[in-house]
C-alpha cells in the first residue's frame, strides 16, 4: 500500500517521492564519514526528542513567554499568535510534538530527510522570531552571547547537512522501509 502511495505521489507531483524521502541511493561514505553524520543525526534527534517531552509534560508550558520576547519583523505575528488562544494553542502543539516526532524520526532514523527539512523550519521560524541582532534586548538572558548566529541557526545549518547526506537508510529505520519499497 506504502509503495503503491508513492508512486501515485510521483505520478501526481512529477518528483521523485523516493529520492525525497531517502536521498540518493548511490551515496556512499567512509566509515568516519558515517559516524559522523549518524552521531549529528542523533543528538540533533536526541536534542529535539527531549525538548519536545518536556514541553508535553510540562502542564503550564507554553510559546507565549518566547512569543512575546519577538523584537524583529514578526513582533506584530506574534502578538496576535498569543491574543488569540486558538492560535496560541495550535501554535503550542506544533512545537510540541513537532519537536517530539521530528526528534524521535531523527533518532531512529526513519524518514529522515522530510524530519529534517521540518526541523529547519522550526529552527528558523525560532531564528526569525528572536534573532541575535545588533540593537535588539530581550529580557530573558541567553545561554550566551550571540551576534547574528545563534544555535537555532547552527542547528538548522546541521540539520541541512543531515538532509543532503542522510544516513537513515544505511542506519536507522529508513533501511527497511526502503527495502520494503523496492519491492
Amino acid at each position: 500500500v506504502l509503495s503503491l502511495y508513492v508512486n501515485q505521489l510521483n505520478n501526481f507531483s512529477g518528483i521523485n517521492m523516493k529520492k525525497f524521502l531517502f536521498g540518493s541511493s548511490d551515496l556512499e561514505f567512509s566509515s568516519a564519514q558515517l559516524s559522523g553524520l549518524t552521531v549529528l543525526r542523533v543528538l540533533i534527534g536526541w536534542h529535539f526528542l527531549y525538548e519536545g517531552i518536556a514541553k508535553i509534560l510540562n502542564p503550564y508550558w507554553s510559546s507565549a513567554g518566547f512569543l512575546l520576547e519577538s523584537k524583529w519583523i514578526f513582533s506584530g505575528l506574534a502578538t496576535t499568535i498569543v491574543a488569540s488562544p486558538s492560535l496560541l494553542t495550535f501554535v503550542d502543539f506544533i512545537n510540541m510534538w513537532g519537536l517530539t516526532l521530528g526528534g524521535l524520526a531523527l533518532l531512529i532514523g526513519l524518514l529522515e530527510r522530510p524530519a529534517a527539512v521540518a526541523g529547519m523550519a522550526l529552527m528558523l521560524i525560532y531564528y526569525v522570531f528572536n534573532p541575535p541582532l545588533l540593537g535588539l534586548e530581550y529580557s530573558r538572558p541567553s545561554e550566551g552571547s550571540y551576534l547574528i548566529v545563534n544555535k537555532n541557526l547552527i542547528e538548522a545549518a546541521a540539520l541541512f547537512v543531515v538532509f543532503c547526506f542522510p544516513t537513515g537508510s544505511i542506519i536507522g529505520l529508513d533501511k527497511f522501509l526502503v527495502k520494503y519499497l523496492k519491492d
